[in-house]
């Protein structure tokens, strides 16, 4: 889920309107968000951008309200759009980069990677945002593979791609840098035109096609080599859609009323090179709102800015979120401009919301919701009375986004039934870049795989389990995400993974890594005996590790479960 539009005004007689109801407002012909059947056969949006930069070149009306809040500095709108336009210049004109050439994206949560990033829309061009903690060889890996006309880095990833630059004759634009440069590379701050742009000079003269491709972002890369998933800017305009309209049901679920009211500041934990971030950025950019942004994760210091520039939303994984909500009542903090809380990129416990609701009533409203890559961030969302009622769902899809719960066979399973979550819609990527077979097995006349376990039931999406890792015990399925959800529920866990390792006879055992809360002390017993009272037999972890070490997770938030399975390996 997202921060969403306006946060609304309220409605003359205050009356909240039901989903389906508001639903139907939202996406009646000549709604807002109405929907049509596309060439492909997808569902899209019937009015709205096609491409970013048609997007882009709407956020010029916010003028001098505040979009990028840093440490460093703040941009306005307008300074943003300014700065994005000059960069798209100079790319299209000294960097002679056309239409479809790639710009590698490789910075931390500095403000100029938005400029950066909107600068390659404005110019044509294919954004390749690179996950900000890869090694050297994982970076050489991702540029071997899109093969980009330009490098966008900052210092600090300067090292680990300047040698493959070097090289391959590649260009580059380096962000907050004060050291030598390496051949091919030029300071951003050197450059006049760059940081003291002409406001009323504009993007470059070129074209841009809704079937263009915008974006290759890679996957995480969890179970083998990162693929770069390419979405389109059709795709990609699809993905601004889906979060505006989830904020319009969240406000009329609230008794607003959408586009009303003042604009949402966010402060924004997600790294930007991550499609949660995305879905994010475009909700608060729709809104003419402001991004707080944090060089680096702190509880307390999140609290601070919080607190600093009053904020309404937080957006971050559920470890982070959670690990906020303990330092606030560490410290007494009653978070009083916060009035919701996105969490996205991993599977939130069910026990986040209960804990929300129980220091906070509904005045903080919890908001999650599920995306991949592939669907250029979020397409479902749970959020409100909804959330709170069924803390389990992932939430309803976005008007543009059709769901099946599939068989083996690929065929459409009941309602109820547990099954593969196939998904269809604008903001699907195409497919993987220079990856046809890849292509061929995760999507299926127009339906992407996800690789997900799911059930629907009343039109709410509940997400089981990865299929990689439900665990097969003597024959029964053992669903992790359920087990992790119990084992949350303990007052003395802070964080939980359950995984299968193998076993002689059953085939596979479950097995539990725990991370306790500082000071707090609990036995592998106890744990067994809190999930077996609880749920069935052969769910209760055979074999538990517990200690106050953070579990391994990638940038996303996802737990690197193959670190775990080795440590057990090695144990």
């Amino acid at each position: 889920m997202t921060t969403g539009e306006q946060d609304g005004g309220a409605r003359p007689d205050a009356a909240r309107i039901e989903p389906g109801r508001a639903e139907a407002l939202l996406t009646a012909p000549g709604a807002p968000f109405a929907v049509v059947r596309g060439e492909s056969g997808a569902l899209e949006y019937a009015t709205g951008p096609r491409t970013l930069r048609e997007f882009a070149e709407t956020v010029w009306a916010f003028g001098e309200s505040p979009f990028l809040i840093a440490e460093s500095r703040t941009y306005s709108y307008a300074e943003f759009f300014a700065a994005s336009c000059a960069l798209a210049r100079r790319l299209a004109g000294t960097y002679g980069l056309r239409p479809g050439d790639r710009a590698v994206i490789a910075l931390r949560n500095h403000p100029e990677w938005q400029i950066a990033f909107w600068a390659a829309q404005l110019a044509g061009l294919v954004a390749v945002p690179l996950n900000a903690w890869w090694t050297a060889e994982e970076c050489a890996y991702a540029l071997d593979d899109c093969d980009p006309g330009v490098l966008l880095v900052d210092g600090e990833r300067l090292e680990r791609v300047a040698g493959w630059a070097g090289a391959r004759g590649v260009r580059g634009l380096v962000f907050h840098h004060a050291g030598a440069l390496p051949d091919g590379f030029e300071r951003y701050a050197d450059l006049a035109e760059l940081t003291s742009p002409d406001p009323a000079a504009g993007p470059p003269d070129v074209h841009v096609s809704p079937d263009a491709d915008a974006t290759i972002i890679y996957t995480s890369g969890t179970t083998g080599r990162p693929k770069g998933a390419v979405a389109t800017q059709l795709a990609q305009a699809g993905a601004v859609m889906n979060p505006r309209f989830q904020a319009a049901m969240s406000l009329l679920g609230r008794g607003l009323v959408p586009g009303q009211g003042p604009a949402p500041v966010t402060l924004m934990t997600f790294p930007f090179f991550h499609v949660a971030a995305f879905t994010s950025v475009y909700a608060t950019m729709s809104a003419g709102g402001a991004l707080v942004l944090m060089r680096k994760w702190d509880a307390r210091r999140a609290l601070a800015l919080i607190r600093e520039h009053r904020v309404t939303a937080y957006a971050g994984v559920p470890a982070t979120a959670l690990q906020l909500l303990d330092a606030a009542d560490e410290l007494g903090d009653r978070l009083d401009t916060l009035t919701a809380l996105n969490t996205g990129g991993a599977p939130a416990p069910p026990g986040l919301v209960s804990g929300l609701s129980a220091r906070y009533g509904s005045r903080v409203e919890p908001r999650n919701g599920y995306g991949l890559t592939e669907t250029s961030g979020g397409v479902l969302a749970n959020f409100g009375a909804e959330y709170r009622q069924w803390p389990e769902s992932a939430g309803r899809p976005t008007p543009a986004t059709e769901v099946r719960v599939a068989g083996a066979d690929g065929a459409a399973l009941a309602e109820g039934e547990t099954g593969e979550l196939w998904l269809r819609g604008q903001s699907l990527v195409r497919g993987y870049w220079n990856d046809p077979e890849a292509t061929r097995q995760a999507f299926s006349a127009g339906w992407f795989r996800t690789g997900d376990l799911a059930v629907v039931r009343e039109g709410r999406v509940g997400i089981v389990d990865r299929i990689k890792d439900m665990v097969i015990r003597g024959g029964e399925n053992v669903y992790c995400v359920e087990v992790e959800g119990v084992l949350h529920d303990h007052p003395a866990v802070l964080d939980a993974a359950v995984l299968g390792v193998p076993h002689p006879v059953l085939g596979e055992e479950v097995a539990a890594v725990v991370q306790v809360r500082p000071g707090a002390s609990v036995s592998p017993d106890e744990l067994r005996a809190h999930v077996a009272g609880v749920l069935a037999g052969f769910k209760v972890p055979a074999r538990v590790m517990v200690g106050e070490d953070p579990l391994p997770r990638n940038a996303t938030g996802k737990v690197l479960k193959r670190e775990l399975r080795e440590r057990w390996e090695g144990s």
